[in-house]
């Protein structure tokens, strides 16, 4: 494996945007290959199956290009997929296990909540793996079906009241819990955090999926020997499966600026 080659980042939508923002910051010298499969978003009101086969329909396209590492950055596919690899000839990883551990390691009382989309909360996996970690810990979960569709239509401010209206809805059971620690299981909600901080209230820590598994990609290359060479300038590269112009538009929001470098669209036939 070439140490010069990309981190491949995929996502049915924006969200893993959230782990590229992460990456640039933590490894600057790195290039990453991302690919946003925005035609078929969202992933998260799909059947097991069908989410699996777009995961490895993912997976196949960034392996078409020179990479290194592959971090699925999506709360569905890695609640669909638990622990098990999509590749075995190289590093990978989803955001399940990073945020489990991230939440793990913050929380004083042992009450973990977690949101995201309906496949996320139905398998039941972000519960799986914190009691993996911490076997009496209380996990409060919801699934927050209209976030994904907000958060791509840009209802992101923290005054926008059609998102605030639907957070104070979902978070409402969970707070109700006493929960000190909320992961947020899908990575477009960290664009939201804002809204969701201020209903939870000061003394719940948000975990963000995305950024943790840049953490856990970071510590991985280290570990293995496998950065990129001292002094390169990492560039971005990213492909989408529907408009260009509308992800160049929507892309700001998880980025918080402006998309540097390079968008195609594409079909993954291609």
């Amino acid at each position: 494996m070439n140490n010069n080659y990309a981190i491949g980042v995929f996502d049915s939508g924006m969200g893993g945007l959230t782990s590229v923002k992460e990456l640039n910051e933590l490894l600057p010298g790195e290039d990453i290959i991302y690919f946003g499969d925005t035609a078929r978003i969202p992933y998260g009101s799909r059947s097991r199956e069908t989410v699996l086969r777009y995961a490895r329909e993912d997976v196949a396209f960034l392996l078409k290009h020179k990479i290194k590492m592959i971090i699925a950055a999506c709360g569905t596919v890695s609640s669909v997929i638990g622990s098990e690899p999509l590749v075995d000839n190289m590093p990978f990883t989803g955001v399940l296990l990073p945020a489990a551990q991230a939440a793990c390691a913050a929380t004083k009382t042992g009450k973990i909540g977690v949101i995201g989309t309906p496949a996320t909360i139905r398998s039941g996996s972000f519960g799986k793996a914190i009691k993996a970690i911490m076997p009496h810990a209380k996990v409060i979960g919801n699934a927050c079906p209209l976030f994904v569709h907000l958060v791509e239509n840009g209802y992101t401010a923290r005054d926008c009241q059609i998102t605030r209206l639907a957070a104070e809805e979902y978070l409402t059971p969970i707070k109700a819990e006493g929960v000190d620690t909320l992961i947020l299981g899908c990575t477009h909600y960290p664009v939201i955090k804002d809204i969701i901080a201020d209903i939870m209230g000061e003394g719940v820590k948000l975990i963000s999926p995305g950024a943790e598994a840049a953490k856990y990609a970071q510590s991985c290359l280290m570990s293995a020997d496998m950065l990129n060479e001292e002094g390169h300038v990492g560039k971005n590269t990213f492909y989408v499966s529907d408009s260009r112009e509308l992800f160049e538009e929507n892309a700001k929001h998880f980025l918080e600026h402006p998309v540097s470098g390079e968008v195609f669209s594409c079909n993954l036939g291609e």
